[in-house]
């Protein structure tokens, strides 16, 4: 069986970088809060070109943490989308707040600004689009319609893009605050969990390291309410050896998926659109395809593994049905039924995609005899 995610091979190419990274903690033991979580702070400030980068546990503390600093809390809502990993509504349920959903393009997947407008009321707290797949959402007009309304703040729930660009500026540097997760199989991973958070306001930054530290501004002072949210130093170390090839591996994800999307458009299969004002790091390859299940069965057949990004929308979980009714969002409720996600590592050869796109025009071949 081909590998959906290859991380086996990324880690014998750097394997004695993280090794040595590693080591250097063991040494010095300093488990939490040890400066390679500083450093790669630092590192990450730079390569945003942010303000601030706070690291934290995950990436859904990320957006946990950066809603608390905002003050959201019981009662308020906060825009955001249906189709994402539940996560996205999950922090602002634990807070208290109501996800409003608002639907979705239907050739990108990410979270449709147009509609965002009418969703706003007096108690809109912040709106969090998703950058989907590893393609940045509209930032500058969603970042628009938030000024038009008094500024409310936009977190980017950049967890999958990482890397990516929109019109000259990185993801998670896009927004009031930008969140984004370390999660193996994200575009850069660590070896469990981690997260960081992106601001260019000083008071947001201050909030939210004292959140992650249980809302402590120095030992034994509690300011603020706050979680244990803290990135392992192991973590952090593993993230600091990957950084070395990680411009590396984002110029070979975009090689691969620009690849995969000639090969799509030369048999005439719906893919999903990159649009020109900014790049994918194709955390995911996703298309859109019919009698998706027989699709499945015929390429596990084969040997070539798929995955499902997202098969039910937010608005249609049991724990957040009762928060819209499936009908306001009838894109995000159709392309559900349709996305499909091909396998997609920095490491695809040209060859392996060659058999990918075999088996695809085979497995649509079975699927279309009756």
């Amino acid at each position: 069986m081909m590998p959906f995610i290859d991380l086996k091979t990324q880690y014998e190419t750097l394997k004695l970088q993280i090794q040595a990274r590693i080591n250097s903690v063991l040494e010095h033991g300093q488990y939490i809060m040890g400066p390679e979580v500083r450093e790669l702070e630092q590192r990450l400030e730079a390569y945003t070109n942010a303000n601030h980068c706070i690291t934290v546990s995950s990436g859904t503390e990320a957006l946990l943490i950066g809603l608390m600093a905002l003050g959201v809390g019981s009662g308020d809502e906060v825009i955001t989308t249906p189709f994402s990993f539940v996560a996205t509504a999950e922090v602002i349920v634990l807070l208290g707040a109501k996800p409003v959903f608002v639907d979705i393009e239907p050739d990108t997947c990410n979270l449709n600004w147009r509609l965002i407008e009418a969703k706003i009321t007096e108690k809109t707290k912040a709106i969090m689009p998703v950058s989907l797949y590893g393609q940045p959402a509209d930032m500058g007009e969603i970042n628009a319609v938030a000024a038009r309304h008094g500024n409310i703040p936009v977190i980017e729930d950049a967890a999958q893009s990482f890397g990516a660009d929109y019109k000259g500026r990185k993801s998670c540097n896009l927004s009031t605050i930008g969140c984004t997760s370390f999660f193996p199989s994200k575009p850069l991973g660590c070896y469990g969990d981690g997260g960081a958070i992106f601001t260019n306001n000083d008071k947001i930054a201050q909030a939210c390291r004292e959140i992650r530290v249980h809302g402590q501004s120095k030992r034994y002072v509690h300011t603020r309410i706050g979680i244990g949210g803290r990135m392992d130093t192991l973590q952090c170390a593993i993230l600091l050896a990957k950084l070395e090839s990680f411009e590396q591996e984002v110029v070979n994800r975009i090689t691969i998926g620009e690849r995969y999307n000639r090969m799509l458009d030369s048999i005439d299969f719906t893919r999903l659109v990159q649009r020109d004002s900014r790049t994918s790091v194709y955390a995911q390859y996703t298309v859109l395809c019919e009698d998706r299940e027989r699709l499945r069965e015929t390429f596990q057949q084969i040997g070539i593994p798929t995955a499902v990004h997202y098969s039910v929308p937010l608005n249609e979980q049991p724990a957040y049905k009762e928060l819209c009714c499936s009908a306001c969002t009838p894109v995000a409720n159709n392309v559900a039924k349709r996305v499909l996600s091909l396998p997609m590592h920095p490491n695809l050869s040209e060859e392996d995609q060659k058999k990918i796109l075999s088996a695809l025009e085979t497995a649509v071949s079975a699927v279309s005899t009756p």
